[in-house]
């Protein structure tokens, strides 16, 4: 599958503009606009299970783990740009959808949704018959959007490595 993919766009606060959304590979040198992304997106929607002053964002700890993730030829990563600003990306392997990341500016969009489904139709032609994934337990926003997706508990669950070590549950969908 391509992963360079350009679309247009219609912001709605600017109907009259047309912005161009592409998602592309993400090279070796960029793990760090995933860190950005990541950490943007994350302080805005978990505020509620990490309070960034009890518990500041892991900078380090995230980039490295994009670092190993950009060099593993066994994943793959995509950012999503936005008239050539990165405002998302996904990152998928056989079976998984490891990340899924969307600047909270673009919230409500559809980056999201086709961040997902790129990396969902990847995944498939892949050959794999199912995908997994793990949400943080209190993230409903995201529970609800890969719910509406099809994507359904399966009953694993797994402690989150950051304090204040909050619970992850994991999805699976058939493809």
């Amino acid at each position: 599958m391509a992963t360079d993919i350009v679309t247009s766009y219609r912001d709605p606060e600017r109907p009259r503009m047309k912005a161009s959304l592409r998602i592309r590979a993400v090279t070796r040198g960029e793990a760090e606009l995933l860190l950005e992304v990541q950490k943007a997106s994350s302080v805005a929607g978990f505020g509620h299970v990490f309070p960034p002053d009890k518990h500041p964002f892991p900078d380090k700890a995230v980039l490295e783990r994009w670092q190993k993730a950009v060099n593993d030829p066994a994943q793959v990563v995509v950012l999503a740009e936005l008239d050539a600003a990165a405002v998302g990306f996904a990152a998928m392997r056989s079976e998984w959808l490891d990340a899924l990341y969307v600047s909270p500016s673009c919230w409500g969009m559809g980056i999201g949704a086709r961040l997902h489904d790129h990396a969902v139709t990847w995944i498939r032609e892949l050959g794999c018959k199912r995908c997994r994934l793990w949400v943080l337990e209190q993230n409903t926003r995201a529970r609800r959007f890969y719910e509406r997706r099809g994507w359904r508990l399966n009953g694993d669950t797994r402690v989150v490595p950051f304090p204040p070590y909050p619970i992850d549950v994991g999805y699976t969908i058939e493809l």
